[in-house]
């Protein structure tokens, strides 16, 4: 790469979920407060003369082709800009895939901030958003970061006021979920989708805390956790280890814990299942997230 950007891609975790109701267009109604971790992929993205896009990533399981987001954000910007020139992508993971971290979202909303700083040709912010929401239903968040209500299909982002740091720890089992399938299992009745249309829009956040770290819920801990009982068992732990916050993040399978202060975090770290993946984190405010998002490349001799 002769020209190239490094871009981190934070993961975030759902300061709780709330499924309203089926949609025309064949997703569901949401409402989700998203919190950014300092969790993250990092990616080196690189200008070519030549057409096409490339993909390397350390992860074998992350495919290289248009089922990546990161391929299809490429595809869109270029498409937006009448781009000619090609785009070379190292991607190194760290974010579980499958874990509702956000992973390949935020990788998608990574490269095309890093795309656009490196030819200096950006799209206006309304734009980029419109964008980011076709690749995904997170990816919109990423522009953005810190601390946001989610709504419609998690697509329509409305910053919040960002809380003080936490310490952060994510756990994941190294199983994949699948949130159409999470969605299917849900199974929301016709019943139940009429009688939640007429929910006021905001009503769902009475079960959320908008003012501090507090209790929060997931309404896909129903479906997972009945499926994978060691999920709730290890958030169950983390509640009785003192966590301000435990829930499952997404549809899962990763499940985190909020703590004030390293002492109880590194208790709780100590009885984490063996295999399971640990990440030890801290939450971030948005000014702080878009201030660490981009590295500069060393010069070569």
């Amino acid at each position: 790469m002769s020209h190239a950007i490094r871009v981190r891609a934070f993961a975030k975790i759902n300061l709780g979920l709330k499924v309203l109701f089926p949609r025309r267009d064949g997703y569901h109604e949401i409402r989700t407060i998203y919190q950014s971790v300092s969790l993250h992929d990092r990616l080196k993205i690189g200008l070519r003369r030549g057409p096409g896009i490339t993909i390397d990533c350390d992860d074998p399981a992350v495919p290289a082709g248009h089922d990546n987001l990161v391929y299809r954000a490429c595809e869109a910007w270029r498409a937006a800009r009448n781009y000619a020139g090609g785009v070379e992508i190292e991607l190194q993971k760290c974010i579980p895939v499958g874990g509702g971290l956000g992973g390949g979202s935020s990788d998608a909303a990574a490269t095309l901030m890093g795309i656009e700083r490196l030819t200096g040709d950006r799209l206006d912010f309304p734009a980029r958003l419109r964008l980011a929401a076709s690749l995904g239903s997170d990816v919109p968040f990423f522009l953005v970061g810190g601390r946001a209500i989610g709504c419609g299909r998690g697509e329509e982002i409305y910053p919040l006021p960002d809380l003080s740091s936490r310490l952060c720890v994510i756990v994941h089992p190294g199983i994949p979920v699948s949130t159409p399938e999470a969605y299917r299992e849900l199974g929301l009745s016709l019943t139940e989708a009429r009688e939640k249309r007429n929910v006021d829009s905001f009503g769902a956040w009475s079960q959320f805390s908008l003012l501090d770290w507090g209790p929060a819920e997931n309404d896909f801990e129903r479906v997972v956790f009945a499926r994978w009982p060691e999920l709730g068992a290890i958030k169950n732990q983390f509640i009785r280890a003192g966590t301000e916050t435990a829930l499952l993040s997404g549809s899962g399978s990763a499940v985190y814990a909020v703590f004030d202060s390293a002492r109880k975090l590194n208790q709780v770290s100590r009885t984490i299942p063996r295999g399971w993946a640990a990440f030890r984190t801290r939450t971030l405010r948005r000014r702080e997230f878009q201030r660490l998002l981009f590295q500069v490349s060393p010069r070569r001799p």
